[in-house]
């Protein structure tokens, strides 16, 4: 065995596989040069290299390839569903160090608008628990064939279908086998695509077309490509660049789009990617997208900036509500039906300063739903603004199933 880097990986508990650079004992991964820095490679942003490898690195990154391949589809244009160019996204970072940039008194100011804002336009958000006898089914013949799975997902995959069987969107899809008339199926950030897959074999379609960023084991694409009568396409593609109207196979096609956990601007990007001028709404026969992650929400990207101006909410108050919603997932060990109890006593105290540092994980946990509930509203607003009159938010399963558990729904 040749010789290897001395940089211990504490995760995988050896000691690092690539040889050493010539008079260091580390590899250029692990080895520490004073006159050097890392930085994001710019193919990839999610791993980094040295600056000064950086020109060898991108003539090599393993994303080259792809994204090279990517540019000659004619689906693919850059940023077409990323909103306004003119905005910058704002990290985590910034968004906590203006939050605690604001004085107390415009604090609390604040936190009495986000209770207003909630208490008037998110009153009617109703659970709606569902689980088809369909899918009740499947999941009986999943037990029967010991097939593996997680029993709380499957329960949120079940109520996003059955909450869109509910307005309507299957009228043509009535059982499995009856696929001549059934929509084709979009599944937005489909990571391995469980939820199509049970769509597919609860009340069967025709195609599918499984839109993910990052490559996946495809466990589901094996079973769905079994299926004769199912064309399915993945597609690896960011939202942000996806013109839907592009796909040719999907021209003219009557359609789903459903999502399992959009995180933060993922939702935003994908109603505008199938609503609105960049959407193709007139084949578009309903939605169901499960909304998660506000706390990444960013005012380049959400959709409808318009609604919280009408709040009297601004661009910087837009980004401490994302913030605050980190609270209620951070508390998501209390139950979303006690927090509701505390709903009024998030503002009652006589000292401001003493009130807001001393604010306990359940109030805070209040709080953090409130903002998430308006980020949704906004949403669900716009949907209805865009022809989708048809549209309800509604919480999709108990929070101790899952704490974000807010599902957007449509139906033409």
């Amino acid at each position: 065995m040749g010789v290897r880097c001395k940089f211990w990986l504490l995760k995988k508990k050896r000691f690092c596989a690539i040889p050493p650079l010539p008079n260091t004992e580390f590899c250029g991964n692990h080895s520490t040069r004073s006159d050097d820095r890392w930085i994001q490679c710019s193919i990839d942003p999610s791993h980094s290299v040295l600056e000064s490898n950086l020109e060898n690195h991108l003539r090599r990154c393993p994303l080259l390839k792809h994204k090279n391949s990517l540019s000659l589809q004619p689906f693919y244009r850059k940023g077409i569903n990323g909103g306004d160019e003119e905005d910058e996204d704002v990290s985590s970072e910034s968004k906590r160090m203006a939050v605690q940039s604001i004085t107390v008194p415009e604090l609390v100011k604040l936190i009495e608008k986000i209770k207003s804002v909630h208490a008037s336009i998110c009153k009617d958000i109703q659970d709606s628990y569902n689980m088809p006898e369909v899918c009740r089914n499947w999941i009986n013949r999943a037990n029967d064939w010991k097939i593996p799975f997680q029993e709380k997902h499957v329960i949120q995959q079940a109520s996003i279908l059955g909450n869109l069987e509910k307005l309507g969107a299957f009228k043509s899809c009535s059982s499995v086998g009856e696929q001549l008339h059934s929509p084709a199926v979009v599944e937005f950030g489909a990571g391995r695509g469980y939820l199509t897959q049970m769509l597919a074999d609860c009340y069967g379609v025709s195609k599918v077309f499984l839109i993910e960023r990052k490559s996946y084991k495809l466990k589901a694409d094996r079973s769905l490509r079994q299926k004769e009568s199912l064309m399915l396409e993945r597609l690896r593609i960011d939202i942000e660049d996806l013109n839907l109207n592009a796909i040719g196979s999907l021209q003219g096609v009557p359609y789903l789009a459903i999502g399992k956990h959009l995180c933060g601007p993922a939702t935003d990007m994908t109603l505008r990617c199938c609503v609105g001028e960049n959407g193709s709404t007139s084949y578009l026969r309903g939605l169901s997208i499960a909304t998660c992650c506000h706390h990444l929400c960013q005012w380049k990207h959400y959709i409808n900036k318009s609604f919280f101006f009408s709040q009297g909410m601004s661009k910087d108050e837009f980004h401490a509500v994302t913030w605050f919603t980190s609270w209620a997932v951070d508390s998501a060990d209390h139950e979303e039906s006690d927090t509701k109890m505390e709903n009024e006593k998030v503002l009652e105290g006589d000292d401001d300063d003493e009130l807001l540092r001393n604010m306990c994980a359940r109030d805070r946990a209040v709080l953090g739903f409130m903002c998430k509930d308006i980020i949704d509203a906004g949403r669900l607003m716009w949907i209805r603004e865009h022809g989708l009159e048809k549209s309800e938010l509604v919480k999709y399963v108990p929070s101790n199933i899952s704490p974000e558990n807010r599902l957007l729904i449509a139906s033409c």
